[in-house]
């Protein structure tokens, strides 16, 4: 179910242009399809330790299995950009129950010697399925576009059946008070935010006043999460800093990491003239490259620390989004698909384990909000970077006459600022390494 509502951040990506001239919209606007499901994610996600405690995990799944159920129905049949939007919306509450549940069965269920191969495959699904989604939409869009929503109905209505099945209802519950301040704060943080970074393309005025709420929102959250007893987020794991620098590791990866999904299936088709399908299947090596060495990333953080994997894989991806910067302008499929491996290389290596380790630092008592929010700034890294690479390539088509032309122009000015933040990324958590515990 997770791997599911990974995929589908990305899938419809590799469909914008045929979205774009069906619906009459310009890349600023159709990127709604992906930044609305990643907001409600990243709004739903937060409140993932009350549900964990207030209702069994049984429940919580077929809740959410259901909700993306009928998001996916909706958008099966959708005939205008708006109730495409609506199954987006509905989905996105589904998958944001669903991700920490995961996450949060894999940390309390898995052997201690073991945690690293688990989250590993944790960060299969939420790093690899996102490069799989273009991949995916490519090989189907050139059919039908609702049939990327209605062949995973399939597949959930399948997983809704194993987990009526194997799921049982015995986990405990307990009455606990829902800070709903807390979550209106937090929800109007995100919602500012990247709806304010959004419109820069359209309104700099709006933008900036948009921008200065979600700050204000964001004060107001941590004021009143420092002074209620029960909080949505108990934000005392932030107290330590090497959390804190794992934690912005992994939200600089994920802007990264989707914003190449958001940049490079849109160049091979606007700028490469590639059809859907084979920019689809130049994108595939990649992605699943990326499956196969994330458990095994994880099993070498087990075995020899955090660090070899990490800076491993962060220092490779930045070669690839340098190579890539610097063609940006006349890159050929060949070196678009071999630096796209070197890219999801980068992401199998250290996603997951950046996430493992960064938890391994905050204590027994607060991994859940730890978890959380992980969970939370994962997603809404993803609705950040997805909106701040489609302005900028946005911005650059504006300037000009030939569409191609200025598509690989903003294509290169945004692989620069990724470029920017994995170097940044690189610092980061070099110094997140140096300050952790060894915990084996």
């Amino acid at each position: 179910m997770a791997f599911c509502g990974v995929l589908i951040e990305t899938a419809m990506n590799i469909t914008f242009p045929t979205l774009m001239r069906e619906f009459s919209l310009n890349t600023a606007s159709i990127q709604w399809i992906t930044t609305s499901y990643l907001l409600v994610v990243s709004i739903i996600v937060p409140i993932a330790s009350y549900l964990q405690k207030r209702f069994t995990i049984r429940r919580l799944f077929l809740v959410a299995n259901s909700l993306f159920i009928i998001g996916l129905l909706i958008d099966s049949f959708a005939g205008n950009f708006m109730v495409l939007i609506l199954g987006r919306l509905i989905q996105g509450c589904g998958t944001g129950i669903a991700l920490p549940l995961m996450y949060a069965i894999i940390l309390t269920k898995s052997p201690a010697d073991k945690i690293g191969f688990f989250m590993g495959i944790g960060g299969l699904v939420t790093a690899v399925a996102p490069a799989l989604g273009p991949t995916y939409g490519g090989l189907i869009v050139g059919i039908n576009w609702h049939l990327i929503f209605a062949i995973l109905l399939v597949v959930m209505i399948f997983s809704l059946l194993i987990g009526s099945y194997a799921i049982s209802a015995d986990s405990k519950t307990e009455k606990v008070p829902f800070d709903f301040a807390g979550w209106l704060l937090i929800a109007l943080t995100f919602a500012s935010l990247i709806v304010g970074f959004s419109g820069f393309s359209s309104s700099f005025q709006r933008s900036l006043i948009l921008i200065a709420i979600g700050l204000v929102a964001l004060a107001g959250f941590v004021y009143h999460s420092n002074h209620v007893q029960h909080p949505i987020i108990h934000l005392a794991v932030m107290k330590n800093p090497a959390f804190n620098l794992h934690l912005l590791s992994y939200s600089l990866l994920q802007m990264v990491n989707v914003g190449i999904s958001f940049i490079l299936p849109n160049y091979l088709q606007i700028v490469d003239k590639q059809s859907s399908f084979i920019a689809g299947l130049l994108l595939f090596p990649g992605a699943a490259l990326g499956a196969c060495l994330a458990p095994i990333g994880g099993r070498i953080m087990d075995n020899l620390g955090a660090k070899k994997p990490i800076i491993t894989g962060l220092v490779l991806q930045l070669l690839a989004v340098l190579f890539l910067d610097i063609y940006a302008k006349n890159a050929n499929t060949i070196l678009i698909l071999i630096m796209y491996m070197g890219t999801m290389f980068g992401m199998g290596f250290s996603f997951g384990n950046i996430m493992t380790n960064g938890l391994a630092q905050a204590e027994e008592s607060q991994r859940s909000d730890g978890n959380t929010l992980f969970n939370s700034m994962m997603q809404f890294s993803a609705a950040f970077g997805t909106a701040l690479v489609s302005v900028i390539i946005t911005l650059s088509q504006k300037n000009g006459s030939r569409f191609a032309e200025t598509t690989a122009t903003g294509a290169q000015r945004a692989l620069t600022v990724l470029l920017a933040l994995t170097f940044i990324n690189i610092i980061s958590i070099s110094f997140a390494l140096r300050q952790s515990k060894n915990k084996s």
